[in-house]
């Protein structure tokens, strides 16, 4: 069998994959849902809800085999090589080339991001992007998209012209550096597209203020972003290292929640941190950039995987297309049901921090809250669960923390 088949047929299990969790995730709209979130949606929200389910089900459906067609003609009739042509035949031209036309690409669904935020969520009253602010993300995350891609597929060119078979372990931890220092942007990162104010001086800066303090931790800032510019829906984050944490909180979650539900939320965030979850995401993170270092390096070492898709030899931008799209997407699942299970035992653990800091039924209330504003499923299939789940069902939680008060 050819590369060139064998990847396609890779390719094209890989969406079948995906399809069918898909359709599980639709059927899941018929099963019963549990006593003890009965109370979510009232008999009219849940009408509302299983129509939203079914709509964003069948568009998913949709847009995913559309992706798909797409991505698999311009590997199966050659085109990244064809395009790639027009470019100077430099190694960072090269890979540019790929690089771009992987962007440009993604621009052929812009139809269907507009159909999903301007028809179907302001159909269900979740959008309030206007159709400014939709574009205005869209050339956003398209050039900081492709500045991602390049600067990756360039760290992976040079780590390899330069280092050759110790691209393994080097490639695995500049690329872990490199997700941190993503990390460590991020709140700079999110001013593109949101308006950040600290929050006003009140009962809810200083309960959350005195929470992180009697744990150990110092509040840099508590800030209000302008979620509600684009969505009606519910979140919040930590973001910094170490103890020196910034609070952001959406300026929906504000508007719909009690000072102790808020806190209810950032005790179980807390969690997280004394547990040192982020330390395992983080270490999880490493191996799987291992894996993908073992990929890129046999991928690389394998020339006829190039030219069985028209190149002349190795191109680092298909490489990247290969390595992530096809190779790693494989054993993706594989990777996903040991970490998810792990996130959901980290998620028990942060509700326990939570009750221990007496918010338990205010978490449950917040818990019920965000379910209802972000339309949540509440009755998954168990097998999604345990395959696609960083989290527990919302019944599952309550469960837990009704037996930890």
């Amino acid at each position: 069998m050819s590369f060139k088949m064998l990847v396609i047929i890779v390719f094209c299990l890989i969406y079948l994959y995906n399809l069918l969790l898909t359709v599980i995730h639709m059927r899941s709209a018929d099963n019963p849902i549990p006593v003890n979130v009965s109370d979510v949606y009232d008999t009219e929200t849940y009408r509302k809800w299983r129509s939203y389910h079914a709509e964003k089900s069948r568009f998913e459906i949709v847009t995913s085999t559309i992706s798909f067609v797409v991505d698999l003609l311009l590997m199966a009739l050659n085109v990244y090589a064809a395009f790639a042509g027009l470019f100077p035949n430099t190694l960072f031209m090269q890979m540019f080339s790929v690089m771009l036309l992987s962007a440009v690409s993604s621009l052929l669904m812009l139809p269907f991001s507009w159909h999903n935020t301007m028809v179907i969520e302001e159909k269900y009253g979740f959008n309030k992007s206007t159709a400014k602010t939709f574009w205005s993300d869209q050339v956003k995350e398209f050039l900081i998209g492709l500045l991602l891609m390049t600067g990756i597929g360039a760290l992976l060119m040079w780590v390899h012209q330069a280092l050759g078979d110790w691209l393994i372990l080097v490639f695995a931890i500049l690329m872990t550096l490199f997700a941190l220092i993503i990390s460590f942007l991020y709140p700079f990162l999110s001013k593109i597209f949101n308006k950040f104010k600290p929050l006003e001086d009140g009962e809810l800066k200083e309960k959350l203020t005195a929470l992180l303090e009697k744990n150990g931790y110092k509040v840099r800032a508590i800030k209000i972003m302008d979620a509600s510019r684009r969505t009606t829906k519910s979140n919040a984050y930590f973001s910094g290292f170490g103890k020196m944490k910034t609070i952001v909180l959406y300026d929906t979650l504000v508007e719909s929640m009690t000072p102790d539900e808020i806190c209810a939320v950032f005790a179980h965030e807390m969690g997280h941190g004394i547990h040192k979850d982020t330390l395992r995401n983080q270490i999880f993170s490493f191996i799987q950039m291992g894996v993908l270092g073992v990929f890129a390096w046999l991928t690389l070492r394998t020339e006829g995987l190039f030219t069985a898709f028209g190149f002349s030899e190795v191109n680092y931008g298909f490489a990247m297309i290969l390595i992530m799209s096809v190779e790693f997407a494989l054993i993706a699942p594989l990777f996903g049901l040991v970490i998810n299970y792990f996130s959901r035992k980290a998620e028990y653990r942060a509700d326990a921090q939570a009750v221990k800091e007496g918010y338990g039924e205010e978490l449950i209330s917040a818990l019920k809250k965000l379910a209802r504003q972000n339309y949540s499923d509440l009755a998954p299939s168990p097998l999604l669960v345990k395959l696609e789940y960083s989290h527990p069902t919302l019944s599952q939680r309550i469960d837990a923390i009704e037996g930890r008060k």
